[in-house]
């Protein structure tokens, strides 16, 4: 089987960015948070992101509704997309989506069973819905 390239999954909210990336055996590792400011200043912190984990790929959530709809926050993470790809080459980061609806209600759900308050730590709730994001792009994959 051929090793994967390094990826780093982005779950995009209004306050933060959870980050996720992947790790050897197609294990999904948390990799911290990305608080939002500027759009140009949040794709440039990706991009820092992704260099420091030495990602080949971005994998980055798409919030569609539960009814699989486009809205405005998938609107808005298109938009996020769009600014990622300006700023870097195809060929130095490929830019992959993923469907990420109930990965944050799930997170919420795996911290309350390890012991962590979800109300209090958001910025958590945030990183294991990226770790969620990405372990579904994988297994997409494999199939």
């Amino acid at each position: 089987m051929a090793e994967q390239p390094k990826l780093i999954a982005l779950d995009l909210g209004e306050r933060r960015i959870g980050l996720a990336v992947s790790g050897p055996g197609g294990m999904s590792l948390p990799a911290g948070h990305i608080v939002r400011s500027k759009l140009a200043q949040d794709v440039q912190k990706v991009i820092d992101s992704a260099k420091e984990h030495q990602a080949q790929g971005v994998v980055v959530g798409i919030p569609y509704t539960l009814d699989g709809k486009v809205g405005e926050a998938v609107r808005l993470a298109r938009g996020f997309i769009r600014a990622l790809r300006r700023t870097i080459s195809e060929k130095s980061l490929a830019i992959y989506e993923m469907d990420e609806r109930y990965t944050s209600v799930e997170a919420e759900g795996l911290l309350r069973e390890s012991g962590v308050q979800p109300s209090r730590d958001r910025a958590s709730v945030d990183e294991t819905a990226a770790m969620l994001i990405l372990q579904r792009f994988l297994a997409s994959r494999e199939n």
